[in-house]
């Protein structure tokens, strides 16, 4: 199992966090401006981890070089089903250099984006006190 899989599905947000890049990118399903660094990254994966319910990867896909990783999954955000899929790069050092996030359907993106939208204050705080 991937170390990045395993540190979210077992919860670890200091594992994840040594994860990332300083300059990792964080590209959001609901937003349109992307999110560069490490702390605001860190504190939005915070935020997602506590609006989801029923949180599962389901599939992992890799390019043979490693660098390009794929994680498909299921959650639940204010009581819409979703299926997502997070696309990591890892830099040469590996570390998580760009994350993108995507979801679907229409009606979980908006549940989600509304959910965020609450979480947005706590997670600007947790970011600033990085």
């Amino acid at each position: 199992m991937h170390p990045f899989r395993k540190a979210v599905e077992s919860g670890d947000l200091d594992a994840v966090a040594a994860l990332l890049a300083d300059d990792v990118v964080f590209t959001s399903p609901v937003t349109f401006k992307p999110y560069p660094g490490k702390a605001i990254t860190a504190a939005i994966l915070r935020g997602v981890l506590r609006v989801f319910e029923d949180f599962t990867y389901i599939r992992e896909i890799a390019n043979p070089d490693g660098r390009d990783h794929a994680f498909v999954f299921t959650a639940t955000v204010g009581g819409k089903q979703l299926q997502g899929c997070d696309f990591l790069h890892f830099d040469d050092d590996g570390k998580i250099d760009e994350f993108t996030v995507m979801v679907r359907p229409l009606s979980a993106a908006q549940a989600l984006a509304e959910a965020m939208g609450a979480q947005f204050e706590q997670i600007a705080r947790e970011a600033a006190e990085q």
